[in-house]
């Protein structure tokens, strides 16, 4: 994660605030929230990394009980960023299975979440997100690469890697919020605590 102030710039403006970056900030920390409540009760999620180029500027997270580690010297990107975080989950369990996850998920329900993992049974596998381009959810099988190929046409890169496309009908899951109408469209299918409070009367809550 970028520090929220920056993050997710395409979002800017969504709450009607487009010069205020403290309403941002707070915008794409609830984001974040929402994503890691649900990852943190979903079945079989044993150790969270949250990977940031600025870790104190994402302390409030920490109450999740996730572990915040900075992104090394000369990472460039977001692959970078998750490759690292792969490494450092290895060197205590060299056969587990790693999974990256989009940090922007606020509809995301950790049952959605268990019922992925299970579909995987051990693949390195993906969930694309709603429009079938992008990726929210890539899985190694265990003890092997994670191999993330994220940004534009994920979807597509992934399965020429060899992941497995997850089938399953997981709405909440495939609804990352890159833009304003992907915010609607989270908001519709209901968001966490966090983002509802943001948006007031404007968002339906789970």
């Amino acid at each position: 994660m970028k520090p929220p102030r920056v993050g997710k710039s395409r979002l800017r403006g969504a709450l009607a605030y487009p010069d205020d970056d403290a309403r941002h900030a707070e915008l794409v920390l609830a984001l974040a929230s929402d994503t890691l409540s649900a990852v943190t009760s979903a079945t079989g999620v044993r150790r969270v990394l949250v990977v940031a180029t600025d870790p104190e500027t994402l302390d409030d997270l920490r109450l999740f009980g996730v572990e915040i580690i900075r992104e090394p010297p000369g990472a460039h990107g977001l692959n970078a960023a998750l490759r690292h975080g792969e490494s450092v989950l290895r060197r205590d369990d060299a056969m587990s299975t790693v999974g990256a996850l989009q940090a922007d998920l606020p509809a995301l329900r950790s049952a959605d979440l268990t019922a992925a993992l299970a579909e995987a049974a051990g693949r390195r596998a993906f969930t694309a997100d709603r429009q079938g381009t992008g990726t929210t959810l890539l899985l190694s099988a265990p003890g092997g690469p994670l191999d993330p190929r994220f940004g534009v046409g994920s979807a597509f890169a992934h399965t020429q890697s060899g992941a497995v496309p997850l089938q399953l009908e997981v709405e909440s899951l495939r609804s990352d919020v890159d833009t304003s109408g992907d915010l609607i469209h989270a908001c519709s299918i209901g968001v966490g605590k966090h983002t509802a409070v943001i948006l007031g009367a404007r968002c339906l809550p789970l």
